[in-house]
């Protein structure tokens, strides 16, 4: 009977620690994530202003042809509009989250 409640007690701090360990690495690195991003934009020197709308993240800058596109698609962008000097990039719910980052290094 004292084995029994042992070993729930056991199998529970196991599935406890497992879980932890899966939300961790499904955690995203946003740090890196920005720094790639701001890398893909042309470098802070290119960005000029930077807003977000829910999902849309807007970036105003000077020079659109120092852009990598494909890197900032690799980056989970689900799509990238183009408008003159500026770009609307479909990034989700995480383009809250990298405004407030990029806020952060600039």
């Amino acid at each position: 009977m004292v084995l029994d409640f042992w070993q729930y007690i056991v199998i529970i701090v196991v599935l406890i620690i497992i879980s932890l360990v899966v939300i961790k690495l499904k955690k995203k690195n946003f740090s890196s994530e920005v720094n790639k991003l701001i890398q893909y934009l042309g470098g802070k020197d290119n960005i000029v202003n930077a807003e977000v709308n829910m999902s849309r993240f807007k970036v105003i800058l000077k020079d659109v042809s120092l852009v990598n596109k494909d890197g900032i698609t690799s980056l989970g962008a689900q799509g990238i509009v183009e408008i003159d000097n500026q770009l609307k990039i479909i990034f989700g719910k995480d383009a809250k989250q990298l405004k407030k980052y990029i806020d952060d290094m600039m």
